[in-house]
């Protein structure tokens, strides 16, 4: 094939890589949406006191279909934790929520926490 036969696949393939990085875009502006109604659920109904995002959402070419919303939260009495988490997991069908325990996650766990993290 000579390359003007090849055009229509080049701009073909870069037609899909523009969709697809839209579509990264858009959820990765959704799971910053699902991090901030996590951070008021979890005010409201669970009385925390600081709520922070961790993880892949703060490295934005990182985030991918895969990549989920990490936090964590301070102030949610013990007895509350599990429905805490259950209740910010269900938050979406298609992005995870997942809610840290700074209570009893690994020292190591909370120093990026606290290091990296930004309060919501």
């Amino acid at each position: 094939m000579s390359e003007p036969e090849w055009q229509p696949y080049i701009e073909t393939l870069r037609q899909r890589r523009r969709e697809a990085e839209m579509q990264r875009q858009a959820r990765y502006q959704r799971a910053w949406q699902l991090a901030r109604e996590a951070a008021e659920l979890l005010r409201r109904d669970y009385g925390a006191t600081r709520v922070v995002v961790f993880g892949s959402l703060l490295r934005p070419s990182m985030f991918d279909d895969r990549s989920d919303v990490d936090i964590a939260a301070w102030g949610i009495a013990p007895q509350d934790t599990l429905r805490a988490m259950s209740a910010v997991a269900y938050l979406d069908k298609e992005i995870e929520v997942n809610l840290v325990d700074v209570s009893t996650c690994q020292p190591g766990i909370l120093h990026i926490i606290e290091q990296e993290g930004i309060d919501l």
